[in-house]
């Protein structure tokens, strides 16, 4: 299981705009054809891989809308990795994220073949529409339990401590925007090993997630990602 890769996704699940029918959350896109692009970087700001999400299906589901995302992740040579899909719906200005769909289908269907059992739990990361400066937003866990031939390990995820630090203007490649900075407290605990880290987010309205910083629990930066291109 790739932890640092669940928790990237993590990041960018709790951001992003929409534009649907009926707006529904200022900070999720619900365009088909709608594109992404986001590239990663190391510590000492290398390049170290970029994931392209597309949307592919935008859908009611009763009194909630829903939008299906199409994700393509390269390594830092721009080689393909792999390629997976995700849903998320929203309803009456909230959003919110399953944690079963963060887990590509083609790390699923590799893990079901070796004969890997695995069940999902927790508390779904969400995002309201009227966000504000000071606001404090709620904790999200996710609960992993895995087994094969006899062997069990357990890997618990906890966002904690997210708020709303400010708005600043941020630059990119793909462009400058007006962003809320969003701030957050993660624990992973797997194998008996505890590692505590946090990160800075920020998102503009009507376009999502521009930039995301990850850091260790001494403050040192980990990973950078930001918006290099993106089409609507």
């Amino acid at each position: 299981m790739k932890t640092p890769l669940m928790i990237t996704l993590l990041c960018f699940f709790t951001t992003n705009a929409i534009f649907a029918q009926e707006s529904c959350s200022k900070f999720y896109p619900l365009e088909e054809g709608s594109s992404f692009e986001y590239t990663s970087y190391d510590k000492k700001g290398k390049t170290d891989g970029s994931v392209n999400y597309t949307i592919t299906d935008v859908r009611q589901e009763g009194s909630a809308s829903a939008a299906t995302f199409n994700m393509k992740f390269k390594d830092k040579k721009g080689k393909d990795v792999f390629e997976s899909s995700y849903s998320f719906s929203c309803k009456n200005g909230l959003v919110t994220v399953d944690y079963k769909s963060l887990f590509p289908s083609q790390m699923m269907q590799q893990y079901s073949e070796m004969g890997l059992e695995m069940d999902i739990s927790g508390t779904d990361i969400e995002l309201p529409n009227d966000l504000s400066v000071g606001q404090q937003l709620n904790d999200a866990n996710v609960q992993i339990a895995m087994s094969m031939s006899g062997i069990n390990m357990n890997i618990s995820v906890d966002q904690t401590n997210r708020k709303v630090e400010k708005k600043e203007s941020i630059t990119t490649p793909a462009g400058t925007f007006e962003c809320y900075l969003l701030t957050e407290s993660s624990t992973t605990k797997t194998m008996g090993a505890t590692i505590e880290m946090s990160s800075k987010l920020w998102l503009a309205e009507g376009v999502g997630m521009i930039k995301q910083e990850s850091y260790k629990k001494n403050g040192n930066l980990v990973s950078r990602s930001e918006l290099t291109s993106y089409n609507k």
